[in-house]
């Protein structure tokens, strides 16, 4: 039995005679008389009755049609949803980001633009550390991860660079550093060397080794090694601990805003600093998935529109 014999049942079934049913399907009545003719064999019943006028439904030819419509409905769904993945309108894509990249406004905006244009797409998200996102990339647990500097790039991963951000410093807000710029308005600048004697706090290396490198290479330029008081997993934990004055820190110019009301972001005022925050979009290379494809090319688009390139 082929799909075309159940089509060639219902025709028939709707149109009650052969020769109607025959025009409806571009073919000769007397070989659509011997295909049915061939399904009822197979079947061991009748699904019409027959008489000079044309044909009735059987009791069982009733029920057959009830199930073959569902059927080649359901064919035709399973195509029309296949032809919807394999343009990128309908499918699953996971997305993994650091809690410092989905602070981006970029992020909101392209997983608010994407849900928009593609609302059969689900996506699923996961959040993590750059190390165990590019790992989760590297083995198919995630389709992309959104992160910031990655040091080890495995083989066989992407790593689209969509734009540079700012490395603020972040400040208690009572900090004695401070006190020169109390009252204005624009962001003060401050030079990593008089930081020399102050505590850090940095998100651990293993979780963001790009990030750590960049500080630690930076204050050695500026002639110290700095004193590490606390290591976090995350940025908003990080922000969180200068709020409590354990230490200053670091943070994406995008994380302005966590916790306004007890830290103060800086300008570093070393020109020749060069930190900065790449926002990073990693993915496997060989990934031909179309969702993940348009994912890529939307990302790509907002990132030449984003606010802290």
């Amino acid at each position: 039995m082929e799909l075309r014999h159940l089509r060639y049942f219902v025709t028939v079934a709707e149109e009650g005679n052969f020769t109607r049913a025959a025009l409806r399907l571009h073919m000769q009545q007397p070989p659509l008389s011997q295909q049915i003719r061939a399904l009822e064999e197979e079947l061991g019943f009748a699904l019409f009755l027959r008489h000079p006028k044309g044909v009735d439904l059987s009791p069982a030819g009733k029920v057959y049609l009830q199930e073959a419509r569902a059927i080649l409905d359901k064919v035709k769904r399973a195509g029309l949803r296949a032809a919807l993945t394999a343009s990128g309108m309908e499918g699953l894509v996971s997305v993994g980001f650091t809690s410092s990249a989905v602070a981006h406004p970029l992020i909101p905006q392209l997983l608010h633009t994407h849900r928009e244009q593609r609302p059969q797409v689900d996506i699923r998200f996961s959040e993590g550390n750059a190390a165990t996102l590019t790992t989760a990339v590297a083995n198919g647990r995630i389709d992309l991860a959104f992160l910031r500097m990655p040091v080890e790039r495995p083989p066989g991963l992407v790593f689209h660079r969509l734009l540079d951000e700012t490395m603020l410093l972040v400040l208690p807000a009572w900090h004695v550093l401070l006190a020169p710029a109390a009252g204005q308005e624009q962001m003060p600048g401050i030079r990593l060397s008089a930081l020399r004697d102050e505590k850090f706090i940095l998100v651990r290396k293993p979780g963001a080794p790009g990030m750590y490198a960049a500080l630690i290479d930076a204050c050695l330029a500026a002639g110290y090694t700095p004193r590490i008081a606390a290591e976090v997993d995350n940025m908003l934990t990080n922000i969180s601990l200068v709020a409590a004055g354990v230490g200053i820190s670091v943070a994406p110019a995008s994380m302005v805003g966590f916790h306004a009301h007890a830290v103060r972001y800086c300008r570093i005022a070393d020109s020749a600093a060069g930190l900065h925050a790449p926002l990073t979009l990693v993915v496997r290379e060989d990934n031909m998935m179309p969702v993940v494809a348009h994912f890529i090319d939307e990302a790509k688009r907002l990132a030449g529109l984003a606010e802290y390139c």
